[in-house]
């Protein structure tokens, strides 16, 4: 198990993309988020139920996949910070440049745990 990778120091592994999984691994990287997780899931197994789809589950499982990518790899987390600080920014150009950024930042984690 490897904590080097392409793009650097890696603060634990991939997760498998199961429940369990990513709660072991945010309560690694990010235990203050775990009750919003529980209720984020709570919420798509309810959806689930409701609309009878698996897609809400599905889509809360990519969430939190892309979410702890982003927490578990110190240069994407360093990234989405200053660029979510930086949205506030009274510079209009200033703004719009850290919103082009958030959001390469969550297309590349996207793909990380799509691969």
């Amino acid at each position: 198990m490897s904590t080097q990778a392409e793009h650097g120091h890696e603060l634990v592994p991939r997760p498998e993309q199961t429940p369990d999984a990513l709660r072991a691994a945010l309560a690694v990287i990010a235990p203050g988020r775990l009750p919003e997780m529980q209720r984020t899931k709570d919420e798509a197994f309810a959806k689930a139920v409701e609309w009878q789809s698996l897609s809400p589950v599905r889509g809360w499982v990519l969430t939190w996949a892309r979410d702890i990518e982003i927490a578990r790899r110190p240069d994407l987390a360093a990234r989405h910070a200053r660029a979510k600080h930086r949205l506030e920014h009274e510079d209009p150009a200033v703004a719009r440049e850290a919103l082009r950024e958030l959001s390469t930042v969550l297309d590349e984690a996207m793909k990380a745990v799509r691969a």
